[in-house]
């Protein structure tokens, strides 16, 4: 069992950064590979990125590439999302979620969700 507990979301305006951390208890956090993902008020969950166990790959969706980076912490038990140069078509709750194997934009591959963390971002 992984719980999965997100924060660092908040209101920023169009261009600024934010990052969000995601903090995972048990001892088994660096078996699992590592997503976010993120959902619009009337849209669908959608991939933003994800990362091996170790860390040593990562994926992104198209609309985030060259903007976002995440990045892990096994020490820490922490995976983080920098986000970047944000505009408004960012806003969304954004939530992590732990994989036994990496399943990359595959939703069904997740077996663990944290409860989410809202980001707004102005125009």
């Amino acid at each position: 069992q992984v719980q999965l507990v997100e924060s660092g979301g908040g209101l920023v305006q169009a261009g600024g950064s934010l990052r969000l951390s995601c903090a995972a208890s048990g001892r088994t956090f660096s078996s699992y590979a590592m997503g976010w993902f993120r959902q619009a008020p009337g849209k669908e969950r959608e991939f933003v990125s994800a990362i091996t166990r170790g860390g040593g790959s990562t994926g992104y969706a198209d609309s985030v590439k060259g903007r976002f980076t995440i990045s892990r912490d096994n020490a820490k038990l922490t995976v983080y999302l920098q986000m970047n140069s944000l505009n408004p078509e960012d806003t969304a709750v954004y939530y992590c979620a732990a994989a036994p194997s990496y399943y990359g934009g595959n939703v069904a591959g997740y077996d663990y969700w944290g409860q989410g963390t809202q980001v707004t971002v102005s125009s």
